[in-house]
């Protein structure tokens, strides 16, 4: 059975990694001057009183090659056989780094086989692309078919959010100064996704908190198509930006609307986390298309 590695910002839960054995590259943060990652840990919940009360704005790095290398090699002592599902190579360098770690690990290791997946996909969207890869390599799929179907498969991976505090987005780049002085004064409330290229796109603009809940589950209805009928057993992930009730929400919207009963709540890490800011609700599904 082949081993699954991917990277922190699957936002997954920890005691998910653990029972289904999956390794996780964590990827740097800095905050208030202090390094977060892999050698030190910062509770969820402080880091997001850290943003919301405190006004502290964190910054993140990639792996880079030797980093990945150094991760890998530890798993090729057990595992000679390894899938990395990364990071969204619209958002970040980090894929292309773990695929030339690997390269170099295989080179050097020629009993050693490591395949990485550019997920083109975020948070616990990411965290759904390594969740059905666990189902299959449970149910006896190869390393190679796995890979493969995740390939063929990625445009189905949606994702859908929204932020509660616009000028996160304008630190990143997402949004102008303008439109977030002027959407948090009148309570604008963006509405985004990841394109099939694995960028964060803003979709459409929605005013007031619970409307912009609403256009999700509105969302998820246009994109579901015949998928709803085919895989309402499926699990949707939501996750959220300390904002547990308002997850619930959704969650409960989504019960009510399709008769969906499977789902996976939990929050985003700091890697995401300190691009999305408090208030942040995800919400991840197989769709028809991105």
């Amino acid at each position: 059975m082949f081993k699954i590695t991917t990277d922190s910002t699957t936002d997954l839960p920890v005691e998910y990694l653990r029972e289904h054995n999956i390794g996780c590259m964590p990827i740097s943060y800095i905050l208030d001057g202090v390094t977060y990652g892999r050698d030190q840990e910062l509770d969820w919940k402080e880091f997001y009183s850290m943003m919301r009360n405190d006004g502290k704005m964190p910054t993140t790095s990639q792996i880079n090659p030797a980093e990945a290398k150094e991760y890998l090699e530890e798993y090729i002592k057990t595992d000679k056989e390894i899938l990395h599902l990364a990071f969204s190579s619209g958002l970040s360098g980090t894929y292309n780094n773990i695929r030339i770690a690997a390269e170099e690990i295989m080179e050097e290791h020629p009993d050693c086989r490591i395949v990485v997946v550019d997920s083109l996909c975020a948070s616990m969207g990411e965290g759904l692309f390594v969740h059905k890869a666990v189902k299959m390599r449970d149910a006896g799929k190869t390393l190679d078919e796995t890979a493969e179907w995740l390939n063929e498969n990625v445009q189905n991976f949606v994702h859908v959010f929204t932020v509660d505090d616009l000028f996160h987005l304008y630190r990143g780049g997402r949004v102008s100064k303008t439109a977030a002085v002027i959407g948090t004064l009148v309570s604008i409330k963006p509405r985004l996704h990841v394109d099939s290229e694995g960028h964060l796109i803003v979709i459409d603009k929605v005013r007031g908190r619970k409307k912009s809940l609403n256009a999700l589950v509105d969302y998820m209805e246009e994109k579901m198509g015949s998928y709803l009928q085919e895989n309402k057993d499926d699990c949707v992930f939501i996750s959220h930006g300390d904002a547990l009730e308002d997850a619930e929400y959704v969650r409960d919207q989504i019960k009510e609307r399709f008769g969906i009963e499977n789902f996976m709540i939990n929050h985003i890490g700091p890697t995401i986390g300190a691009h999305s800011g408090p208030g942040t609700i995800a919400l991840f599904f197989m769709g028809e298309s991105r």
